[in-house]
């Protein structure tokens, strides 16, 4: 059995979003047509308390971009975004999430920042969503969404390091490049480590 996880396609990470990711809304129509091609569909969800201590609001003089030690982890800083029932956490208005099976919420324990659909940063806590796809009889995944060089990325890291055979679609998925390449070295780290990349079918 092979799922589609559909990787933070939320409000504040597109055009206009509190942390857009450039590009952002094109993911959408390539993503409605590929959860109509897997059995099942997992979906995350960024899902910050106001007082997430990723928030650069939440350290004095510090700003967006800056990267901290956050109780033993790396941590850039970001502006306010995906806070709990706020409209920048809501999915975009655009997907067709009648095609969900279920949704994944991370990123809730102010202390530590969670870019994976399985674990925290550190991997101290893992999240439901190994636990559903095994539950479904999930093997291979395929993951599409926002962003390329953070979510996408440590999602599909995990995912292998779980022993799901992991594909990626460039054609899904943008980045934020805060530094050029980002997207790039994104995609070679997902190899590196034995995943696919392969574009979208045509259909």
């Amino acid at each position: 059995m092979e799922a589609l996880i559909v990787v933070d396609v939320q409000n504040d990470f597109l055009p206009g979003g509190a942390l857009a990711v450039p590009d952002g809304d094109a993911v959408v129509p390539v993503i409605n047509r590929l959860m109509r091609m897997y059995p099942v569909v997992a979906a995350t969800q960024d899902w910050h308390p106001p007082t997430h201590q990723s928030f650069a609001s939440r350290h004095p003089n510090r700003r967006p971009g800056e990267i901290i030690d956050l109780h033993g982890l790396t941590q850039i800083l970001w502006p306010d975004h995906c806070v709990q029932y706020h409209s920048g956490a809501s999915f975009a208005s655009g997907l067709e999430v009648e095609h969900i099976d279920f949704v994944v919420r991370k990123g809730t324990d102010p202390a530590t920042d969670s870019y994976s659909g399985f674990f925290d940063n550190g991997r101290r806590r893992a999240t439901d969503l190994e636990k559903l796809l095994r539950s479904r009889g999930v093997r291979a995944v395929t993951i599409c969404g926002l962003a390329t060089d953070y979510c996408v990325k440590f999602t599909a890291l995990d995912a292998l390091y779980l022993g799901f055979e992991t594909t990626v679609v460039p054609d899904a998925t943008r980045a934020v490049n805060l530094n050029p390449g980002d997207f790039e070295k994104a995609v070679q780290e997902i190899r590196d480590a034995g995943g696919a990349v392969q574009a979208a079918p045509r259909v």
